[in-house]
């Protein structure tokens, strides 16, 4: 029988940083990240090369707050959005710790921390570090349009976070603790809308809590809150309205 739910007993987080730009940092959250730039350059020539910069920072942040250095690492796990994990692979290139690199695009960050538990509670590796970047600026020039090009955005268009969030995933005991993952499914329902991410994405997310919730004996009430990535305001409506089918949410 095809098993839904990975259950972990062995593992934990245990510290989390992050590092926004100037854009974030003024928004409704601004107050929550760890540190943010102005220079959306992050003081480099282009913006692959900032999301680089942006990464490191980040990762020498998180040890700081953990009183770590790069020897204490087994696993790195990350990615970005630029062709062949580019920026991720720059930022840590001289930290010699090993390195594993995804891409999920916006599920790259959970992706990293499921692979994490994975070998985190198999025995094979006590502290891991998970990750994911992306700049707003160069996933344009990777995606749409550059932004010297000044092509009229629509009105479902979403800004690609400037921003990278990391975290220290071990086999200590700690408050937080990964107990259960699901791994989504592609669920493609035919949107073409290249500026309507949300609407593409919002049929997984759906699928992927309704599975959740089947595997388990957990109830939606059981949470404070119950969060996915960027689905915007249309992404949420949709979804929230295919769980409601369901007496879910």
């Amino acid at each position: 029988m095809k098993k839904e739910i990975l259950t972990f007993e062995n593992v934990y987080l245990n510290q989390a940083s992050s590092l926004v730009g100037k854009k974030e940092y003024e928004g409704p959250l601004g107050y929550r990240f760890d540190a943010f730039e102005k220079d959306e350059y992050f003081g480099c020539k282009d913006f692959e090369e900032a999301e680089s910069e942006m990464v490191r920072r980040n990762i020498n942040l998180l040890l700081s707050k953990s009183n770590l250095d790069y020897n204490d690492i087994d696993v790195v796990f990350g990615g970005d959005l630029i062709n062949q994990c580019t920026a991720t692979s720059y930022s840590i290139k001289d930290t010699n710790i090993p390195f594993i690199g995804l891409y999920g695009a916006c599920s790259t960050f959970i992706e990293g921390a499921v692979c994490a538990s994975c070998i985190i509670d198999g025995g094979f590796a006590n502290k891991c570090i998970s990750f994911a970047s992306s700049h707003f600026c160069a996933a344009e020039r990777q995606y749409r349009f550059p932004l010297e090009y000044g092509s009229t955005r629509t009105p479902t268009s979403q800004n690609t976070v400037t921003g990278t969030g990391a975290l220290l995933i071990t086999n200590e005991k700690n408050q937080i603790k990964i107990k259960h993952a699901v791994i989504g499914r592609i669920v493609d329902k035919g949107v073409k809308d290249a500026n309507n991410m949300g609407a593409a994405m919002a049929c997984a997310a759906a699928d992927t809590i309704k599975r959740f919730f089947k595997a388990t004996d957990y109830i939606p009430d059981d949470f404070d809150y119950i969060i996915t990535g960027d689905l915007g305001i249309e992404g949420h409506s949709i979804a929230t309205e295919i769980l409601n089918m369901d007496n879910i949410c």
